[in-house]
């Protein structure tokens, strides 16, 4: 079971950041994070250091997000068309309409998991059976899950449910807990609360006794001896795939808490520790950039990042992710958004009669009190 305990109220501090650009702190943050990690995904630190020295800034001659940014701007498109109300059946039909059932990009629909559930949906298979393949458990649900954290701003329990039902089409047990600690995180972060209540949302949300949990725990232990110690405390050695959620999540959680919420910090510390880098940055970018707010990202980091190429899903090509911030900021604020507002991406998905959106089928989760009133 998930611990019950309740994380006192954050009282907002005085000249708090505003809502809108902790959004898209989170949500540029995340990117900016993606472009750095993405060329030492899957390295060592000693193989990092033997090429470039350590890392202080993007490596890659034109940097750009991968496919976490680009599932990132899908979750976040998707949630700012439905907000409390997504299902599963939402999901799966913008799975089937904006990936499975159009040409991919050179990614070919990205990490395992994600071809995974392609396969699976592509047979005819319905979520929560498209999730049953190997790599249920990888963090290709945490690489998306920040944007729930951005529309469930200090309400970590109902950004853990959102990602949850985002999360089953694609995801199975540890994969899911992976995606609600960062959204619940998230969530948190987006208050303005200290690194520390930050990470106990994350553990608020998950069972006790998972592996997510326990790595994030550890993490936790080492956080204040650095980076080295965190990835000796979580990393799974001898493993030779490097996407496994309760290890990614822990090490991105680990960084940032290693740099009590810094960007700069947190986001280097994720790509220096290498295994699945871009996605381990991006997510310590997110809570980082939803901490801290969008002017805490370097401007030379910011202005590198630029719509999305539909390199790995051909349908978000064009969109910003401060474009997805917004929408998602008027959705958690009940604010419709007229035609140039309008995702381009889920003009198709689906609507109840007569264009309604579909009520959930899940009860709604009380919160857990991590936040108080987010200023706008």
């Amino acid at each position: 079971m998930a611990s019950t305990a309740c994380i006192p109220p954050v009282p907002a501090p005085q000249g708090a950041v505003g809502l809108r650009d902790r959004a898209r702190g989170a949500l540029l943050g995340l990117a900016v994070g993606d472009a750095l990690g993405a060329p030492a995904e899957n390295m060592k630190p000693s193989e990092i250091r033997a090429r470039w020295g350590r890392i202080t800034g993007y490596v890659a001659e034109n940097p750009a997000g991968t496919d976490d940014t680009e599932y990132a701007i899908f979750s976040g498109l998707l949630l700012a068309r439905y907000g409390s109300a997504l299902t599963p059946v939402d999901v799966e039909t913008a799975w089937h309409e904006w990936i499975a059932d159009r040409e991919e990009g050179p990614f070919r629909g990205a990490g395992f998991s994600e071809r995974g559930t392609l396969e699976n949906l592509r047979r005819g298979l319905a979520a929560p059976i498209s999730a049953q393949h190997r790599h249920a458990w990888s963090d290709g649900l945490a690489m998306r899950a920040a944007p729930h954290g951005v529309f469930a701003a200090g309400r970590p329990a109902e950004a853990a449910r959102l990602v949850a039902i985002d999360g089953s089409v694609s995801h199975e047990g540890e994969g899911i807990y992976g995606g609600q600690a960062v959204a619940a995180g998230v969530a948190a972060a987006m208050t303005g609360a200290p690194a520390v209540v930050v990470v106990a949302s994350a553990l608020a949300v998950v069972p006790d006794d998972s592996w997510t949990a326990r790595c994030l725990r550890r993490a936790m232990t080492a956080a204040h001896r650095g980076e080295r110690a965190v990835r000796s405390a979580v990393v799974i050695g001898g493993y030779p795939w490097t996407d496994l959620a309760p290890e990614a999540v822990a090490l991105a959680f680990g960084a940032y808490a290693a740099a009590d919420g810094d960007f700069t910090d947190a986001v280097l510390t994720a790509v220096n520790m290498g295994r699945d880098a871009d996605t381990t940055a991006a997510v310590a970018g997110a809570l980082a950039g939803a901490t801290r707010g969008v002017d805490a990202i370097p401007a030379e980091w910011a202005a590198a990042i630029g719509p999305a190429r539909g390199t790995c899903l051909p349908t978000m090509a064009g969109h910003h992710v401060r474009e997805v911030a917004d929408l998602l900021t008027h959705a958690a604020r009940g604010v419709p958004h007229g035609p140039e507002g309008e995702p381009r991406g889920p003009e198709s998905a689906p609507r109840g009669p007569e264009g309604a959106l579909p009520r959930s089928p899940y009860p709604p989760v009380p919160d857990i009190g991590t936040a108080a009133e987010v200023s706008s």
